[in-house]
């Protein structure tokens, strides 16, 4: 089944069995079930922390996107990241992170160092003898990235660290947030978990905040959604249904704004203040290659260089159109600047090893009519 169809009617392709036949799946928002009236039942449910029949429906849904064994929906992004560290981490373990990852990862996994001695090791996927070398030399537990990497928008080729945790019998996982599953499937190019914000794309509307797990096998499905129960991550019932509202347009939205993240950049390379406009659209970005190769839409997320912090600001702070907030992937377009905002818990070290300073500026393209967004990109520029 192709993801359009898979999505396009949600209740059916869910597997929900609805006694009325509902065309949405239907909200059970309680704590509790009677265990009387379900004698007979496949399934059987008594607390919603546990299960819910609201969210098993969207966890079947994004198990079947990204072609996985099952899927566990979390409260937020960062809590399926950190129901991820739970299930496959102990004392003492090491992760393998890609160096440009989102903020909240890294202060999550500086909580952790500190906390449960868990060693970070961080190095740059796009060189796989790096990655090799670092699993060589040190006994890894989990391999950790983002395709395309937030901010940088570097492209990590995830069939070939896929062969390397294979290699070295790793376990690996992608963050697969900006891309979605719609884009491309980590599974597939040999990752044991495919881990993502619903906040963004997905849901697409901003006014939710959610995650998901989705494991490859049964065994690792199983351990994480034993931890999940465990620490109470799940997504509650109406978050579920707002999140599933997203769904159906998911395709269409994302291609739209490629679209016009792809005319806007060409446009912002015409300006004597921007040093670099990275979009991996662009056929002069430097893994244009690899980036078509490995996604089928390009997520609308373009990141400006400016010469000087001052003319960031000026952009930041003049448009009307795109508003100053965090996140991306929303119908709405904005701007951040990541050194201030959504990175703000890294070093100014680590953000200058990967050329990120606060003349860096991430826009997130939604789907305002393209010429607006421009004649307000232009105007604040003047």
């Amino acid at each position: 089944m192709k993801i359009e169809t898979l999505l396009a009617n949600l209740a059916l392709n869910s597997d929900f069995k609805d006694p009325y036949g509902a065309s949405h799946f239907p909200i059970y928002n309680t704590a509790t079930f009677d265990l009387k009236k379900q004698e007979g039942n496949e399934r059987i449910y008594d607390y919603s922390r546990s299960d819910n029949p609201t969210r098993n429906a969207l966890e079947n849904i994004f198990a079947k996107a990204e072609n996985g064994f099952g899927c566990v929906c979390t409260n937020t992004g960062i809590a399926a990241i950190s129901v991820l560290f739970e299930t496959v981490l102990k004392n003492g373990d090491t992760v393998l992170v890609e160096n440009d990852s989102y903020g909240g990862t890294y202060r999550l996994l500086k909580v952790l160092t500190e906390k449960n001695n868990i060693k970070t090791i961080y190095t740059d996927f796009t060189n796989l003898n790096l990655v090799e070398e670092e699993l060589k030399n040190n006994e890894i537990s989990l391999i950790l990235c983002e395709s395309p990497t937030n901010p940088s928008l570097k492209i990590i080729d995830l069939e070939e660290i896929g062969k390397l945790s294979k290699k070295y019998n790793t376990l690996f996982a992608v963050d697969n947030s900006m891309a979605t599953f719609v884009s491309q499937k980590p599974l597939d190019l040999g990752a044991d978990f495919s881990v993502f914000s619903t906040t963004k794309f997905i849901s697409g509307h901003g006014s939710v905040t959610a995650g998901a797990v989705v494991s490859k096998t049964k065994e690792l499905h199983q351990k994480v959604r034993f931890y999940a129960n465990a620490y109470g991550n799940a997504q509650s019932p109406m978050d579920v249904y707002l999140t599933s509202l997203g769904l159906p347009t998911l395709v269409y939205r994302m291609k739209a704004q490629e679209e016009s993240a792809l005319i806007i950049a060409k446009f912002l390379k015409n300006f004597p203040q921007i040093k670099s406009v990275k979009f991996p659209a662009l056929e002069d970005f430097e893994q244009y290659g690899l980036a078509k190769k490995q996604m089928s839409i390009i997520p609308a997320v373009l990141t400006i260089q400016f010469q000087d912090e001052e003319t960031a600001n000026q952009l930041i702070n003049n448009t009307k159109l795109f508003e100053k907030k965090v996140s991306y992937g929303t119908s709405d377009s904005r701007l951040e600047i990541p050194a201030k905002m959504s990175h703000a818990t890294n070093s100014k070290d680590s953000l200058a090893s990967k050329g990120i300073d606060n003349a860096t500026v991430r826009i997130s393209v939604g789907l305002e009519n393209t010429e607006d967004l421009i004649e307000d990109l232009s105007q604040a520029l003047q």
